[in-house]
């Protein structure tokens, strides 16, 4: 028998969202006769322990005869139970100072931990919340622009129902010339795109964007290649920026000097540059009056993302003047919404999507006798130690860095 545990949401603020749905949790048991699942109860969680019960699937507090569980975000620290093995999100391997303890006592507990934002193949990740990331992110930066204006104001993402709810709530927008600048092209920007084209914003070339004025709001999507140069003056290599960020320097200055709302959905490398400097804000250089930072790394490469922000209060102010925090929506502030757990405003929608990449990637080759190279690459630490590839947190574990 082989048994798997959904764990209870213990992270604070918490968090709503579950691995698997009642649905998901019955199929899988039927599918592999063998597997036992056992879901910890929760008065949190988005689907309700009689959900689960109804389909059959155990719902007890015990979860120490699992040998595999699941959660979503960080597992608090005296929850880990010693010896298993973990799926969940551990932002532990950008050497997250606010994580060291965590991966600590992973490595202390003898813990398998599998990360899934590392779950790869063909250099792609297979399971991601990062579209509903994106779908909220954009969502709040609307909101957050109708409260600043005042033309419009839109429900809470976390008030609406389902994804399909909140996209009728769309139609209360009302927009000007508004210029809005979207950055990455995974499945973030994909996310924030579908939110800015169902408000009805047209979207334009860069280089349109850079050169034309339009009488109405527009949205333009910038490739690191449009926000980054090499120093060197070479062309743009994608492989060598992944690898050698250290060598570009930002060319983002022509964008940010015509951008009115800013949606980074970026991934940013420590040694990459700095898009928006204090300087740029206190000058008055881009007059970009809100930040609906999605990807939310804080202090840089955005100045005015000073500390992550809350589902219960998204917004705060960054006071040009001072580079200290403010009332979110005053005059000479920039409005940021920097939520961190932006798919938990719509639990049940993320959950399920993100369950069904669970069950067609990854789960098969969990359940496979064979050993997994995806999951081996995914596996930060195991036994007491880290794994090879993620020999480099060594400093990071001991406090050295």
């Amino acid at each position: 028998m082989k048994r798997i545990g959904i764990v209870r949401e213990t992270k604070n603020p918490p968090d709503r969202r579950a691995a698997l749905d009642p649905e998901q949790c019955r199929r899988l048991m039927d599918d592999y006769p063998e597997v036992e699942i056992t879901v910890q109860p929760s008065n949190l969680r988005c689907f309700k322990d009689d959900e689960y019960a109804a389909l059959g699937i155990n719902v007890a507090e015990d979860l120490t005869k699992c040998h595999v569980l699941f959660g979503v975000k960080e597992v608090r620290l005296d929850a880990l139970l010693p010896g298993k093995t973990y799926f969940f999100f551990s932002h532990t391997a950008k050497e997250q100072p606010y994580n060291r303890d965590l991966l600590r006592a992973v490595v202390d507990k003898r813990i398998r931990l599998i990360d899934y934002e590392y779950l790869t193949r063909e250099d792609q990740r297979v399971v991601a919340f990062g579209r509903w990331a994106g779908l909220v992110g954009a969502y709040n930066g609307l909101r957050g622009w109708g409260l600043r204006t005042r033309r419009y104001e839109l429900r809470s993402a976390h008030d609406c129902f389902d994804l399909q709810e909140l996209l009728a709530e769309l139609d209360k927008v009302r927009l000007d010339k508004e210029r809005i600048t979207v950055t990455g092209g995974g499945r973030v920007a994909g996310g924030a795109l579908e939110i800015l084209d169902a408000a009805g914003v047209p979207h334009r070339k860069p280089e349109d964007f850079l050169s034309h004025q339009y009488p109405h709001a527009v949205q333009t999507r910038l490739d690191p290649w449009h926000y980054t140069r090499r120093t060197d003056g070479k062309s743009f290599d994608f492989e060598h920026f992944i690898s050698q960020p250290e060598d570009y320097e930002s060319a983002f200055d022509p964008y940010g000097k015509r951008t009115d709302l800013f949606i980074p959905c970026h991934y940013w490398d420590p040694r990459s540059p700095v898009m928006v400097t204090r300087r740029h804000l206190e000058s008055g250089t881009f007059p970009i009056r809100l930040v609906a930072d999605i990807s939310c790394d804080i202090g840089e490469p955005i100045a005015s993302t000073l500390r992550a922000s809350t589902i219960a209060e998204p917004f705060y102010g960054y006071d040009t003047s001072t580079a200290t925090e403010t009332a979110p929506f005053e005059p000479n502030a920039v409005t940021v919404m920097a939520v961190d757990n932006l798919p938990g405003e719509l639990p049940r929608d993320a959950a399920t999507d993100f369950g069904e990449a669970l069950l067609r990637n990854v789960l098969p080759e969990l359940l496979d006798d064979k050993e997994s190279a995806m999951l081996a690459r995914a596996t930060i630490a195991d036994k007491g130690s880290l794994t090879p590839p993620y020999a480099y947190l060594e400093g990071y574990l001991a406090g050295r860095s």
